[in-house]
């Protein structure tokens, strides 16, 4: 089984997901990145689009605008500044 990446997306206003997937795809601000379990530690900052978090063959969306990503040896954390659920807009 391969490894998963833990994941967390926050905004202001709350939690949106936190759990441990295979994928993550997300914009930043030089350009749209993917992070697996295992990936080099770096920060960047974020622009408006979607994160696309991949697990067992499921694609959840989420449409984000603002923010950091966190890439560290524990995972990946986005803090966005307005974020919801692709299926809420």
């Amino acid at each position: 089984m391969a490894a998963k990446l833990h994941f967390s997306l926050v905004s202001p206003e709350r939690e949106l997901f936190s759990g441990d997937v295979d994928q993550v795809d997300a914009p930043g601000s030089e350009g749209d990145f993917g992070v697996l379990a295992g990936h080099a530690p770096f920060m960047t900052a974020l622009k408006e689009g979607q994160v696309r978090v991949y697990d067992n063959g499921r694609i959840r969306t989420f449409n984000v605008r603002g923010g950091f990503a966190d890439v560290t040896g524990e995972g990946l954390t986005i803090l966005a500044e307005h974020a919801v659920e692709a299926a809420e807009a």
